[in-house]
């Protein structure tokens, strides 16, 4: 047999009804199933019309075939044995179907429910009808087992907050980027450390809201901001807490601020990891309100009448002009949503989004690291577990969707420019060199959040709760011990 040629191994056994065939796993070469006209069955052939190399054996009856270099008598030879074998559809570009069945490494051929899939320190609860996926680690638990704890870990002092601590990961991740700290901050605060999945995310139960979208009701999206930040206000409540400290890692910084705003009683602290929220260029200033009573002098003055009176016209006029062109581009916006959305919940979209995935997934969480040699095994299965539940596509499709079209509020200013209201004890962690959200950005942000703490951390990318778990820890306490310490209750003084 030439070396150079391409080789087909087969290895053929008699059985009862035909010849059991097995393909060598070096081939190859494709195979196409033909249908003759006077036959109900199909033949499967070598697709080819290149001279090859062949080695073909078989057991049964001390059968030996061989043939090399014979295009037409090989091919009369697979053909009458493929006829008597009954397996020959498992055969068809099997190699083919393989790589088409798997996103990211994973297996698509058959999804699982997600609770198939917890760990077991898994939790579910249901939340305006999400079984939303959660993890919740005590500071008892951390005593009971100290052999999971290094000798430095079992030291730490605890601060005994009585504050639980809410852990949001960001965009791609879920309760599994939290895994190695969440023991540590239960043992360092004193009180309970919960982490959930966001929808669309690791194990918390996909929706199709496709086709519930045209109903006349419609519930809140599960997939949309205020779902997260309801979710997290709810689990303070889950918590039997009065107030509880968030922590939101890139993305989920969005949904810890958020939250803040929407019930600021409610959140005792904010420590913000690799923040992906844009940070105003421009510092919101106090402007002195007060006149100086220059103009009472020209009250009386008939020219100033006349200018008030212009001024006042003008300024009506501008009025109306800035609100019919408010209303155009309500309407036009309103169409471009519905234009975008119809094009999201397509099928070309689910398709985009398992190749991007496919292509992108596993690369993203290597860039996201400093050192992406330390991405191993382990760290690539939790980040790709999700891809085997039922519906992660359309799931992150319509996540993506939501963020998309999401509307501003008419009644509340941007986030960038509310920055400045946050009043409670905020700290920003940031790696520095996050090649995701540049530090740069988490410095800016500092400035636009009063009295927040920045803790730049050397040698770290994007996840510092992963990446430096020791660091990450350490920074944590110093905020906690200055923002709380020596307090009979939880001060929300900001750190100074």
């Amino acid at each position: 047999m030439s070396v150079a040629a391409m080789v087909f191994q087969y290895q053929f056994q008699h059985i009862p009804n035909g010849i059991a065939i097995s393909r060598n796993t070096q081939s190859r070469q494709p195979y196409k199933v033909f249908s003759h006209p006077s036959s109900g069955h199909r033949n499967l052939t070598l697709a080819t019309t290149v001279p090859h190399a062949f080695s073909l054996s078989g057991s049964g009856a001390g059968a030996q075939y061989s043939s090399a270099g014979s295009g037409l008598g090989l091919f009369k030879t697979v053909e009458m044995i493929f006829k008597q074998s009954e397996q020959y559809g498992e055969l068809v570009d099997t190699g083919r179907n393989e790589r088409k069945k798997r996103i990211a490494g994973v297996d698509q051929d058959e999804l699982l429910d997600p609770k198939q899939l917890a760990d077991p320190d898994s939790c579910f609860c249901e939340f305006q009808g999400v079984e939303i996926h959660h993890k919740l680690y005590e500071p008892e638990s951390r005593s009971s087992d100290n052999s999971l704890y290094g000798q430095h870990e079992a030291q730490t002092p605890s601060l005994e907050l009585g504050l639980p601590m809410i852990l949001l990961h960001g965009f791609g991740a879920s309760v599994f980027s939290w895994n190695k700290v969440m023991k540590r901050l239960a043992s360092l605060t004193g009180s309970k450390v919960l982490a959930f999945d966001r929808p669309a995310f690791g194990l918390t139960s996909r929706h199709n809201t496709f086709e519930t979208q045209s109903s006349d009701a419609k519930p809140l999206n599960p997939y949309s901001m205020a779902f997260s930040v309801l979710a997290t206000l709810y689990f303070i409540d889950f918590l039997a807490a009065q107030k509880a400290i968030l922590v939101g890692h890139s993305a989920g910084s969005l949904v810890a601020v958020d939250a803040y705003f929407e019930a600021p009683e409610r959140i005792a602290a904010l420590i913000l990891v690799a923040p992906a929220i844009l940070a105003p260029r421009a510092i919101p200033k106090v402007v002195d309100t007060k006149g100086d009573g220059s103009d009472s002098n020209n009250q009386g003055k008939p020219q100033f009448k006349l200018f008030e009176i212009l001024h006042k016209f003008i300024k009506y006029v501008t009025q109306s002009i800035i609100q019919m062109m408010k209303r155009m581009v309500d309407m036009l916006n309103s169409l471009y949503k519905k234009a975008l959305l119809s094009v999201l919940r397509s099928a070309f979209a689910v398709m985009l989004v398992r190749m991007i995935i496919d292509k992108f997934g596993v690369a993203a969480v290597r860039t996201a690291w400093y050192d992406s040699k330390q991405v191993d095994e382990h760290i690539i299965d939790g980040y790709t577990k999700p891809l085997r539940t039922k519906g992660w596509d359309k799931a992150l499709v319509e996540f993506t969707a939501a963020m998309l079209v999401k509307g501003e509020s008419e009644t509340k200013p941007p986030l960038s420019k509310r920055l400045h209201e946050i009043s409670c004890p905020v700290l920003i962690v940031t790696g520095n060199a996050d090649r995701i959200v540049p530090s740069w950005n988490a410095e800016r942000l500092s400035r636009a959040i009063p009295h927040s703490k920045l803790e730049v951390i050397k040698n770290c990318g994007h996840l510092p709760h992963e990446e430096q778990v020791d660091e990450f820890v350490r920074v944590v306490e110093k905020f906690l011990q200055r923002a709380f310490s020596g307090l009979e209750e939880p001060s929300l003084q900001a750190v100074t």
